[in-house]
């Protein structure tokens, strides 16, 4: 089948080429933009039966005019003393200024005697932010507005201010969160451009990925962003980077697998056309194969019940899509007209490199394989233990520079009043029948929720014009986006909210910590199904390729574990040797994308190139031996690859980014170098024959021409 696909795709090469460039051009042209489909709202992911969304819902429904966040502005005197009654005062008068400035997107300012600390070294004005919830600029606008109101009303004062809240975090935090993707991302395309350049020492098949991949992404932006209209879907706002690093990944991945196969051919003395035809047909079913694996783990993702991971699915299937199809249709058309001058000026292609590591590499495999097969299960069942110790920190502020003018003020902030100031968790007490509250209700109410364990302080209560529903915003003694305050909603707070309750009346929670402990509980059950499901899928697809069942149970649960030993990795580090309080809740999901999903292509490659081995006659350990040495530089030139594109993510001052980078390029590394070339080819060799069954594609009954051609190896000394 793909024998004669790359010979259409060879001999009709200008037609490709042109038919590619013409649909992607109508594509971008025509279709709509990828950000007209994304959503920044974290709680408009969960399902309704979360009682965090029911919370938004009743507060929607209950204060139509409630703003959508608030800014909070820290007061206090520049000698740090206690405010005098006459500073009260002056901050007074400071709110009826920055509701006198006039700025868009903000409420009336509110402030009084409740607001000063009882210690009274700060005072709080609380800031509505009124300004839509989906538009980011305007509500940065917000904030920004309110400190200059603030800067030129307390000059020349003893008092001084700062703003803080989310909002006011995401504006301080912008700069650096777009300064260190502008790094990352150029850092990838130099380390991509370099590495390719070291493997093949040619500017063209250096820069052939980085210019493809580029018009590949765009194209499946635009892609998404139809189906997402189509089907009535909105996605997270970091698919747009998910879907740049999973293409210049993967896409990296499929073009190395075509030129390692299409330079081995060359130096067998095949001309340019007959080179790429027949590394299209070894390699086609590789990467079809590889890329269905992937689609078929991203489309796992649908059955998140916490749609921000959900959402992920269907962008990123559609990207691998995209991708394989170019992989298979525009690169074996544009390297084989250029033909050899693909790797010019080098002349390296043209010889045959000799003891080479990987040669070596793969003897060893071949007389010892149980010594492989063991000491690198040692070294992942090592690793993996480290999930038992597992932490997930749903604070993202912590990861952030803390010189910035909204973490002074929330540090400031603690120093009068309980630290879930910052971000109050919200209690909607209601009516059972649909009666008005009575003040009764509301002080007994009030009076309870202050005694219950975990809470610092209790607002006074906010009636809705209805008088049905009022909000309480429950000042926490944690940070609000803690470990310990998200344990505590989940595991005590809600309940002894909803025990205080008055009689007729019912208690709602709600809130960024009570969003957080709900999109844990999702976050478990997600991983618990998407992990079952994805692997017997994958599985499937094994089977089909290898026609084998044995085969596919100990590549899917080698991979498995693989998964397990980069996060226990990740955990050991950070929780262990760093003594942070966890790692980054998104962990899992990304080790489950980047290094479930994609690291299972090196697997794919590897246990394909076994089966060509076996087939031409080779016994179990020399077909071992003989697949490390020329699926060895694939795999390793492309492990490489893909994990320095994400460990340039340390170069990210930002805690949860570098998280990722570490571990994701730690995952990549033990799935190429440990998994795919030494766990693999030695448990193959081990189990033998018997690897194939029931279909025994070990077996070459129509005798093909030989997969490894003598004395023709494909090897670069990388």
């Amino acid at each position: 089948m793909f024998d004669k696909w790359g010979r259409f795709v060879v001999r009709r090469a200008w037609w490709v080429i042109g038919g590619w460039l013409v649909g992607a051009l109508l594509i971008i042209g025509l279709l709509p933009s990828l950000a007209d489909i994304t959503s920044g709202d974290q709680g408009s992911f969960l399902p309704d039966k979360y009682e965090s969304v029911q919370a938004i819902k009743l507060a929607t429904s209950a204060f139509p005019q409630q703003s959508t966040s608030t800014a909070i502005v820290v007061v206090k005197r520049t000698d740090g003393a206690p405010l005098t009654e006459a500073d009260q005062a002056r901050v007074g008068t400071l709110a009826t200024a920055i509701a006198g400035a006039h700025v868009a997107g903000i409420g009336q300012p509110q402030t009084g005697p409740q607001a000063v600390a009882p210690n009274k070294l700060v005072q709080l004005i609380s800031v509505p932010i009124t300004a839509n919830a989906t538009d980011q600029q305007a509500q940065m606008d917000a904030v920004t507005g309110t400190r200059d109101a603030i800067k030129d009303d307390l000059a020349g004062t003893a008092l001084t201010a700062g703003v803080t809240g989310q909002v006011a975090q995401f504006v301080d935090n912008n700069d650096t969160f777009n300064t260190a993707f502008a790094v990352v991302g150029t850092a990838t395309f130099v380390l991509i451009i370099v590495l390719i350049l070291i493997i093949f020492r040619s500017p063209i098949a250096a820069l052939l990925p980085i210019l493809v991949i580029g018009v590949v992404l765009q194209v499946s932006s635009n892609l998404i962003a139809a189906a997402g209209e189509l089907f009535d879907f909105n996605v997270d706002q970091s698919l747009q980077t998910l879907l740049l690093i999973v293409l210049y990944g993967i896409g990296t991945d499929y073009i190395l697998f075509l030129l390692f196969r299409y330079r081995e051919r060359l130096r067998a003395g095949a001309d340019k056309k007959e080179a790429m035809v027949y590394a299209v047909a070894r390699v086609g079913e590789v990467i079809t194969s590889a890329a269905a694996v992937v689609i078929v783990a991203f489309l796992a993702l649908l059955l998140a019940s916490f749609g921000g991971f959900g959402s992920l699915g269907p962008g990123l299937a559609i990207g691998v899509f995209v991708m394989a199809i170019t992989a298979l249709t525009l690169i074996p058309a544009v390297v084989g007209l250029i033909g050899p001058a693909t790797f010019w000026p080098s002349k390296a292609w043209r010889r045959e490199p000799k003891g080479t590591v990987f040669l070596r590499t793969g003897a060893a495999l071949g007389r010892r394989p149980a010594v492989a097969a063991v000491s690198s299960g040692l070294v992942l069942v090592a690793l993996a233990s480290g999930v038992l110790m597992f932490k997930a920190d749903y604070d993202f502020a912590a990861g952030f520079p803390s010189t910035t003018e909204s973490a002074k003020a929330a540090a400031d902030l603690e120093r009068g009043f309980p630290q879930g100031a910052v971000d109050p968790t919200e209690a909607y007490l209601t009516t059972s029948d649909g009666s008005q509250l009575t003040a009764a209700q509301l002080d007994q109410f009030a009076a309870a929720a202050a005694k219950v364990n975990g809470v610092g302080g209790v607002q006074p209560a906010v009636k809705a014009p209805s008088g049905t529903v009022a909000r309480f915003d429950l000042l926490l003694n944690v940070n609000p986006a803690s470990n310990e305050a998200i344990t505590l909603v989940h595991d005590h707070l809600r309940a002894d909210l909803h025990a205080i309750a008055p009689p007729g009346t019912r208690v709602v929670v709600g809130g960024t910590t009570a969003i957080f402990a709900d999109i844990n509980s999702a976050n478990n059950r997600d991983l618990s199904v998407i992990l079952p499901f994805a692997a017997l899928l994958i599985a499937i697809i094994l089977a089909l390729l290898l026609r084998s069942i044995v085969a596919p149970i100990y590549l899917v649960l080698a991979v498995l574990l693989n998964f397990a030993a980069t996060l226990g990795a990740a955990i050991y580090l950070f929780q262990g040797v760093a003594g942070k309080p966890g790692v980054t809740f998104q962990l899992p999901i990304v080790l489950y994308l980047f290094v479930l999903a994609i690291g299972t292509d090196y697997n794919i490659l590897m246990i394909a190139r076994l089966r060509e081995e076996a087939r031409a006659g080779n016994e179990p350990r020399d077909a071992a031996a003989l697949a490390v040495r020329y699926a060895g530089p694939s795999v390793a030139a492309a492990g490489l690859i893909l994990a320095g594109t994400f460990a340039v993510l340390a170069l990210a001052p930002v805690s949860f980014l570098q998280q990722i980078g570490f571990s994701v390029a730690a995952g990549i590394l033990l799935s190429a170098f440990v998994m795919s070339m030494f766990l693999v080819p030695s448990l193959t060799a081990l189990i033998g024959h018997a690897a194939w069954w029931p279909g025994h594609g070990d077996v070459d009954r129509s005798k093909p021409e030989t997969a490894t051609p003598p004395s023709v190896p494909e090897v670069s000394s990388i």
